[in-house]
């Protein structure tokens, strides 16, 4: 088992540590996986620059001795938990970008991991749906503040005028009261 949260193989084979056990990751991402991390990284160090929080992509993240992961995305504001090799503790927000065969455990026992190690916020981000499941921890437990999706243009048309006042085009940060992040630039190719 490796000591670092991430192992690179001869292959390029990458894996995790989910709850002691080493578990491989999907093959390389899909392009658009690829392009709505950046994306993210992109609206999140822009904001960022200057301010204590930093944003990290794949960033090798020690959560405890069984649980070392490799999120698509994260921010820290605790100067204290990153290090030169990884970040060692619960960041303040985590993002994954699900692929099919890391789905159920990014919406399973990942989330349940980041819960328990006090993850602020936990981003689920289905490049399929165009959307964004927002959690804020809440007495120790996730709780769903929303449901944020772009909208197909026919779909868009047919609304009502109540019904797209209702939409859920951008997603506020619960780290920073000024910091929104419209979905269609995160799925914006």
């Amino acid at each position: 088992m490796s000591n670092t949260a991430v192992a690179y193989h001869d292959d390029l084979i990458i894996t995790e540590i989910i709850d002691g056990q080493e578990v491989a990751m999907s093959p390389r991402p899909a392009l658009e996986h690829s392009h709505i991390i950046l994306n993210l990284a992109r609206i999140f160090s822009i904001y960022l620059r200057g301010k204590r929080c930093k944003a990290f992509v794949e960033p090798e993240l020690i959560l405890d001795e069984k649980n070392h992961f490799a999120p698509d995305l994260a921010i820290v504001c605790d100067k204290s938990k990153m290090k030169a090799n990884g970040i060692y503790g619960a960041p303040d927000l985590v993002v994954e970008v699900l692929s099919p065969a890391t789905m159920t455990r990014d919406k399973g026992i990942k989330k349940a991991t980041y819960e328990a190690a006090g993850v602020r916020e936990y981003w689920i981000v289905s490049p399929l749906e165009k959307s964004i499941e927002v959690y804020h921890l809440k007495e120790g437990r996730f709780q769903l503040d929303g449901v944020y999706c772009v909208f197909p243009e026919w779909e868009w048309e047919r609304m009502s005028e109540d019904e797209r006042a209702a939409a859920r085009l951008s997603v506020k940060v619960s780290l920073y009261d000024d910091l929104l992040v419209d979905v269609r630039e995160v799925f914006e190719e």
